[in-house]
């Protein structure tokens, strides 16, 4: 069975996430394109970014084109409507728009290279996936920009395929240590149902809030960043649990007394939030750290690109090993070959 085939059976909407520029999220995105023109799945495919130009606007260095098959489903800004190869038959002006122009939903109808883009918005994009589902695509992929962490975030997609490689570092130890640490994150334990959940979840969110002798506190910090002196103040023996909206980083806990850390447990709404290296991740739950989210995010497969832009490359298959033996659990692709 292929690994579309089998994703399609589980998913109807997958984000492709790149760990850095020129992972080789693009060439995923064509692999998995090329297994649905195989096994005859009708795609729906878009972009947080713009994908699909022979050449990168920022860096203007050479980018996999998208080829896309007929009857697939394609968001696609006006501006780019009239650049494609494909046939296209516009069947929906949607109400979203962007610097290229408002984003039309397009049904190929002559098979061709086709420049995707999408809405910015991540509420946008889960309404337009659902439009191209009613349309009649059986899977949507959704190609993340590298800049937009959020599209990780588990309200867009069902799961997402990560896409890592060379690229991160000239010494493939340090490559398979940053992406375990990724899916680490990514994988981290759901507070658990009940009172505390409850409690937190009954909440905006938009505070710190502290879980007191079975009682929500409401903090004055919208963030923590800057605010481990102020929670420090705050947290005593009878607090359990501190919810932290926005970004999760070592600073807000660095200043927390250890003793403290130990009978706490730290809820975040979903790991794209946390912002730890791996060495100061490890380093702090050796401490006693304790994180916890409301949803998790479900990593359907791997794949690796065992080739960098900067002209060093790793075994391919030794890659795959490696990374296939760190996260025996799931798939693990070099979509190159």
């Amino acid at each position: 069975m292929y690994l579309l085939e089998e994703l399609s059976q589980k998913y109807k909407r997958i984000s492709i996430v790149g760990m850095a520029k020129n992972a080789g999220k693009t060439t995923a995105l064509n692999y998995l394109i090329e297994e649905a023109m195989d096994e005859g799945i009708v795609l729906g495919i878009t972009s947080t970014g713009r994908d699909g130009e022979g050449t990168d606007v920022v860096t203007g260095t050479d980018k996999p084109r998208v080829f896309l098959d007929t009857d697939t489903i394609v968001s696609v800004p006006t501006q780019l409507y009239e650049l494609a190869d494909a046939g296209l038959e516009i069947v929906k002006m949607t109400d979203y728009g962007s610097s290229l122009g408002q984003i039309m939903l397009c049904r190929v109808v002559s098979s061709g290279y086709v420049q995707v883009a999408g809405p910015v918005i991540n509420a946008q994009h889960i309404e337009m996936c659902e439009e191209m589902l009613r349309l009649g695509a059986q899977l949507v992929l959704i190609d993340g920009a590298i800049d937009r962490k959020s599209i990780a975030a588990p309200g867009t997609s069902d799961a997402i395929i990560l896409s890592t490689g060379a690229v991160l570092s000239r010494k493939m130890s340090k490559v398979v240590e940053e992406t375990v640490h990724t899916v680490t994150l990514y994988r981290l334990p759901c507070l658990e149902d009940g009172q505390e959940r409850d409690l937190l979840t009954g909440e905006n969110g938009e505070k710190i809030l502290l879980i007191k002798e079975g009682k929500v506190v409401t903090l004055d910090r919208s963030t923590g960043l800057g605010a481990g002196k102020y929670l420090d103040a705050q947290i005593d023996d009878t607090v359990s649990h501190v919810f932290v909206p926005g970004a999760f980083t070592h600073s807000v806990v660095a200043d927390i007394n250890p003793k403290k850390l130990k009978h706490l447990t730290f809820v975040l709404k979903d790991p794209t939030k946390i912002f730890f290296g791996p060495t100061m991740w490890n380093q702090f739950r050796k401490r006693g750290l304790v994180v916890k989210v409301l949803e998790n995010i479900k990593v359907a497969a791997i794949t690796v690109n065992p080739t960098s832009p900067s002209g060093y490359a790793f075994d391919h298959e030794e890659l795959v090993n490696a990374m296939q033996e760190a996260i025996p659990d799931i798939p693990v692709i070099d979509v190159r070959m």
